[in-house]
């Protein structure tokens, strides 16, 4: 019978861990010990998780929604939202915020890592927020300002910083990830910029990042929101590195065992993780001719309509799914999304934040559409997937609406507090900043920023 009773006690105790729900098994084996008289002083109960060194730990006991820790010169930053794909709420970009500015300013810290708890880096902004406040006005200006702020922080940052990328990327999560100096992706990996089915814009510095791509590839991931998976967000330029998922803890641990983390350094290790990356044949990636052909067009309506031309060509099957999600789309967002991004093709990453603050807080006071609003309830809170958007079409959305949009706040004190003065905002220079993109009758601001040498670009 004894015999039975610890043959039962091993398989419990191997289910329970293979689940990693530690506490329980504490309660389990504290149960066996009164009723079977076993000696627990034979028996070592692990403090943390940490005994089982996973790639994506999930930290769900702990309640912080940042988890901040100091290793040696590194500091690694969590997030720590498992079970909400990571969301970032204002409380997130809080503090978030605050240990950015605070290692930033540690002469004991060389660099920053961030990653996300669990399966996935983060799912972008917490809609669930938005959709709370929808019937106050500026209910949510808090947690948008301390994002853009953020986001102008993470692209200005003084000190290398690294983002270890296995899961969703999306939205404002893939804000966080392609702006870090060097930021690793698995084959696990995707990002996007789904906003046009929701109603909203890709902001945080997007309308920087994504006429800065190859070609036209901007314009329609924005356009589109299609997903790129691992080596492809790569090879397009929103990550540095590709490393397979199984060498990334190895990775990880390799980094904040440093004991100078300058630059070079953190590269050369990085590298040593790496893989080269060989796109698949039918990547969207090797349709960039006829992206650029149809995405380079002045207006939405040109671009669908050049696109459904393409479609009907052999060999072209890959555009109808795409199309059909481009027609799905809040027509407002596609206007303002294509505007957006032609707009931020000539300007500083200031610029583009500011703007798309503006934007943004346009958007969430319903300026001239309830779009948001509407496209969170049915993606996200009745999950119908059938959003009622208003106008519904495209010939519908008129330019002086849109400019209401874009329009500076009549209280100027609302406008974004960045930093506009260029040794300031160019303290560090981003890393998609593609001088030749500028106009072809660039300003004199424009001209003396061609003269700054930029950082390590992700082009090729």
């Amino acid at each position: 019978m004894r015999e039975n009773i610890f043959l039962l006690i091993i398989l419990i105790i191997t289910r329970l861990f293979v689940i990693a729900n530690f506490n329980l098994l504490i309660r389990v084996i504290t149960y066996f010990y009164v009723f079977s008289s076993i000696d627990m002083a034979v028996i070592s109960i692990p403090s943390s998780t940490t005994m089982f060194p996973m790639p994506q730990q999930v930290l769900r006991q702990n309640k912080e929604v940042v988890m901040a820790e100091e290793m040696g010169c590194a500091r690694m930053l969590t997030l720590n939202r498992p079970d909400n794909l990571n969301y970032i709420s204002a409380k997130v970009a809080l503090a978030l915020g605050q240990n950015f500015e605070k290692y930033e300013n540690d002469d004991n810290a060389d660099f920053v890592i961030i990653k996300g708890a669990g399966r996935t880096f983060s799912g972008g902004g917490d809609l669930h927020m938005f959709y709370d406040g929808r019937n106050t006005r500026d209910s949510c200006i808090e947690g948008t300002y301390r994002m853009y702020w953020l986001c102008y922080h993470i692209h200005t940052y003084k000190k290398p910083h690294i983002a270890l990328v296995h899961g969703m990327s999306v939205g404002g999560g893939a804000s966080l990830m392609t702006p870090m100096k060097f930021s690793v992706v698995t084959e696990k990996a995707f990002s996007s910029t789904p906003e046009i089915n929701i109603g909203f814009h890709p902001d945080c510095g997007f309308s920087y990042m994504l006429p800065r791509l190859p070609g036209r590839l901007g314009e329609y991931l924005g356009l589109t929101g299609e997903k790129l998976r691992g080596k492809e967000v790569v090879a397009a330029g929103l990550a540095t590195h590709y490393v397979p998922s199984q060498k990334l803890f190895q990775l990880e641990k390799r980094l904040v065992s440093l004991k100078n983390g300058d630059e070079d350094t953190i590269r050369s290790v990085i590298n040593k993780f790496s893989s080269n990356i060989q796109i698949d044949e039918r990547s969207i990636l090797n349709k960039l001719s006829i992206i650029n052909e149809c995405f380079s067009k002045d207006s939405v309506e040109e671009i669908i309509e050049s696109f459904e031309a393409e479609a009907s060509k052999k060999g072209n099957d890959w555009i109808m799914p795409v199309l059909k999600r481009l027609k799905k789309a809040s027509p407002t967002s596609l206007k303002i999304t294509l505007r957006s991004i032609r707009e931020g093709r000539t300007q500083t990453i200031s610029e583009c934040l500011r703007r798309e603050f503006r934007i943004s807080m346009n958007i969430q006071r319903t300026i001239i559409s309830g779009d948001f609003y509407e496209g969170i309830r049915a993606q996200v809170i009745d999950k119908d997937k059938s959003p009622k958007w208003n106008p519904s079409t495209l010939d519908k959305v008129l330019d002086d609406q849109l400019d209401l949009i874009f329009k500076p706040f009549e209280d100027h004190d609302l406008e974004l507090q960045i930093p506009v003065d260029e040794e300031e905002l160019y303290r560090w220079r981003g890393k998609y900043e593609k001088f030749q993109l500028f106009s072809s009758q660039p300003s004199e601001r424009q001209k003396a920023l061609r003269s700054v040498s930029s950082r390590e670009s992700v082009f090729v």
